[in-house]
């Protein structure tokens, strides 16, 4: 029973945006090994990797038959969870490909960076739970991968200097900025977690 459903899982994950995105994002890390001026925004192409891959991830949740499965004894926290599960192994490959493109001679603080990756990866997966719970939406990704590109610029452009989170390796709030990370990160877990449960409106109808 548990195999039929990790494998209806699996054929229901919107795999082609999400490979879309992964090959976007492995392309921009892999710009940093053209030399020059590429390897010293190592760091920026491998954040604009990250980017791009979070926004594929903006999509895992959509399941254009959603109406359809409301009424399956499996409940809605379990699915969410099972597809999660399935896109771990091909989220973690496409991290250790991205972090090898970069040269080692220029690459990040690996733990430090992979929290950020870390930490994009959750926001976008948290981002589409809500949109799932609070609304009808069969396919909330391309609403919550817009929302996720816009919410990265403005913080990069608009968030305060004293809780900066983009600063450069050399940087002597670096430390502190990965304190933030991490902060940031348990707050996205959190939310996904709330989330995750049965949509609102469902609710309501039962």
């Amino acid at each position: 029973m548990t195999r039929q459903l990790v494998l209806s899982v699996h054929r229901t994950v919107p795999w082609g945006a999400m490979g879309a995105a992964g090959t976007a994002g492995l392309l921009l890390a892999a710009l940093a090994r053209t030399g020059g001026t590429a390897e010293k925004l190592s760091l920026y192409l491998l954040r604009a990797a990250i980017l791009a891959f979070a926004v594929g991830l903006a999509f895992l949740l959509d399941d254009p038959a959603r109406h359809t499965t409301a009424a399956v004894p499996t409940p809605h926290p379990v699915r969410v969870a099972l597809r999660v599960a399935v896109a771990v192994p091909a989220v973690a490959a496409w991290w250790a490909v991205a972090l090898l493109l970069v040269p080692p001679g220029v690459r990040p603080p690996v733990g430090d960076i992979t929290l950020e990756a870390g930490t994009a990866f959750v926001l976008a997966v948290a981002g589409a739970a809500a949109a799932v719970r609070f609304s009808e939406a069969a396919r909330p990704g391309l609403p919550v991968a817009g929302g996720l590109l816009a919410t990265a610029v403005l913080a990069m452009l608009f968030w305060p200097g004293r809780w900066a989170l983009f600063v450069p390796v050399q940087d002597e709030r670096w430390a502190a900025a990965h304190d933030r990370w991490a902060v940031v990160l348990a707050g996205a877990v959190v939310l996904g977690a709330v989330c995750a449960v049965e949509p609102v409106r469902r609710r309501i109808r039962l």
